[in-house]
């Protein structure tokens, strides 16, 4: 059943036994981490910590810090039911373009009832905080010993383009300077960078609002890769089932999620910008101080028994890794839309989903598996994607194991290889510039002759289906 805001995601959380409530005084600065950090790794429950230092709200944590979590959180029984109900849509009607493709999800009269539903009021809008505090109200996390501040880290950052008044949500930390302003870490790729770039060409103000909280499958469609054009708050009122509402701010011309927990109003004026920085990300490394726009604060609104909700990340595994993972799953039909020969992908943790990519594929011709590489290195967010290997596709993916013994026993490096140069994760610390470096495919399919193989390629070991048969039936017999 879908979840209209963090209060009923909550209550389910406690009745499956998958949340502790901490009533113990904690500190927002460092101590929630650790906590976090241990009881995330340890494969725990979701935290809401109940006595914040410095805050009278509650922080809730590691919400969506499992796969079960997760599957809760978008209102599925797993990540391959919503692509599954994603390719089925795509094929109803197939249309030309790729695009076209994408878009369609969102336009088939059988779904219009998703489409976002404006309200008057919201329960969003109960409270509405103007003094000087703003921020001080809010217990934001400063996360590890060498970050630059206290950050948001669990926002929800609406804007509007100027050209065309269509609204993005993206998720951005937001580092807190004061308790009016904070940066706003827009990468030179991202949704809310474009608009940026284009008020301060105009030479005008851009506001913005962030939400926090709020209905799960709200918050993660903020961090979901969608296209430019397609509408967040439309795609999860596809996870949930139903439209999202959503309310006018307070103080600016943006619509932002009606049943949210908090919403922090204001602008950005052109060529404010000062040093954001450093942070620990989910790299498990330090991203340096940089130069980013500065957001500055009009008001804060909030619902009545508003709950804070808020992420860690680190070294993996962490809670963004499910979020991640899901990620993933769901929007595989739309990599297969465009590289149709691919069976699977995986996105290891350990290579914290930009860095690395194990990919499956239906072999046909020689030279099919670098074709791939090539059409990866070429789509959207997997251009980053610093490490991609490919195999035959009677491979589980996940089976580290096998993946290990195919790549170390499939490939010859001299022909196997293939290195490029081009735009990587601007969280990739090892390339030698900001955003831009080396990278490397692998071949890890069974070759042929045409792609160089002087001799044929043995038989993989496999034992007779008749005699597996027979053990698995005689299996007790045998006392083992």
């Amino acid at each position: 059943m879908p979840h209209t805001n963090l209060q009923e995601f909550i209550r389910a959380l406690e009745a499956a036994g998958d949340l502790r409530r901490i009533a113990a005084a904690v500190d927002p600065r460092l101590e929630i981490t650790e906590i976090a950090d241990r009881v995330s790794k340890a494969g725990g429950p979701a935290l809401l910590f109940e006595n914040v230092t410095g805050s009278s709200f509650p922080l809730l944590i590691n919400a969506f810090g499992s796969f079960p979590r997760m599957e809760r959180a978008l209102n599925c029984a797993s990540f391959d039911e919503i692509a599954r109900k994603i390719e089925t849509l795509v094929k109803v009607q197939p249309p030309q373009g790729i695009m076209d493709k994408v878009r369609l999800l969102f336009t088939l009269k059988d779904i219009a009832g998703i489409m976002p539903k404006k309200v008057k009021s919201a329960p969003c809008q109960a409270n509405v905080i103007r003094d000087e505090r703003l921020l001080d109200h809010l217990p934001i996390l400063t996360c590890w010993p060498g970050d630059g501040g206290p950050f948001v880290t669990l926002p929800i950052v609406i804007t509007k383009d100027p050209d065309t008044g269509i609204q993005n949500a993206g998720m951005y930390r937001m580092q807190k300077f004061d308790a009016r302003s904070t940066g706003m870490h827009w990468q030179y790729n991202k949704d809310g960078a474009r608009h940026y770039e284009k008020f301060k060409a105009l030479g005008k103000r851009m506001e913005v609002a962030v939400a926090l909280g709020g209905s799960p499958a709200v918050t993660y469609a903020a961090s979901a890769p969608l296209p430019p054009d397609v509408d967040e708050m439309l795609f999860a009122g596809f996870l949930e089932g139903r439209a999202v509402e959503l309310v006018k701010g307070k103080t600016v011309d943006l619509y932002v999620p009606a049943e949210s927990d908090f919403v922090i109003e204001g602008f950005v004026d052109p060529g404010d910008e000062t040093i954001e920085g450093p942070f620990g990300d989910h790299t498990g490394f330090y991203s340096p101080a940089d130069t980013y726009p500065v957001f500055r604060i009009t008001c804060i609104t909030h619902r009545d028994g508003a709950v804070y909700p808020a992420t860690i990340v680190g070294k993996p595994p962490m809670e963004d890794c499910y979020m991640a993972k899901a990620t993933e799953r769901i929007f595989l039909p739309f990599i297969k839309l465009i590289v149709p020969e691919i069976s699977d992908i995986n996105l290891p943790m350990e290579g914290v989903f930009h860095n690395c990519a194990f990919v499956s594929i239906k072999k046909h011709y020689p030279g099919q598996a670098k074709k791939v590489i090539s059409a990866l290195w070429g789509l959207g967010q997997m251009a980053s994607t610093k490490f991609i290997a490919v195999f035959d596709d009677d491979i589980d993916l996940a089976d580290y194991s096998t993946v290990a013994w195919k790549l170390l026993n499939n490939v010859d490096p001299r022909r196997d290889l293939v290195f490029s140069e081009g735009p990587l994760d601007a969280l990739d610390h090892s390339a030698p510039h900001a955003n831009f470096g080396g990278k490397m495919g692998i071949d890890a399919t069974r070759k042929t002759r045409e792609e160089g193989m002087g001799r044929d390629w043995p038989p993989e070991i496999r034992m007779a289906d008749d005699i597996r048969d027979l053990v698995d039936k005689r299996w007790r017999e045998y006392g083992l």
